[in-house]
């Protein structure tokens, strides 16, 4: 399989808990991951090194980022800075985010990866 092109359906998924579900590619500098949430769901509060970027491709998530909180939809963006505490919960419909981090997720390795197989949520 080319380390160029690679089609979202092809990418192990990795489990970063019960109802979220990522999809990643690892550049030298940068993880690019689609994560699907779960109707409901909530990622409790957490911090990384990692400086996140990202946006919602569909459903709805409230974000508590710093002292911030926000309900966002299809097309809103969020910045989180590195060891910024934030936290998620995924609306009724669920959700799926495009989040992009710098450095590489390297974290990830050590979780459960599975097969690939196509999303439930998108596309």
């Amino acid at each position: 399989m080319s380390k160029t092109f690679r089609p979202l359906a092809g990418l192990r998924r990795i489990k970063l808990r019960e109802g979220i579900i990522a999809r990643a590619v690892n550049g030298e500098r940068l993880t690019m991951a689609v994560v699907d949430l779960e109707p409901h769901i909530a990622l409790p509060e957490h911090r990384h090194e990692n400086e996140q970027l990202g946006f919602i491709l569909s459903g709805s998530m409230t974000m508590h980022i710093g002292g911030e909180v926000r309900t966002l939809r299809a097309g809103d963006t969020y910045t989180i800075p590195s060891n910024v505490p934030h936290d998620a919960s995924a609306g009724p419909e669920g959700c799926t985010v495009v989040d992009v981090f710098a450095p590489i997720r390297a974290d990830w390795e050590k979780l459960e990866h599975t097969e690939p197989a196509a999303s439930t949520r998108w596309p």
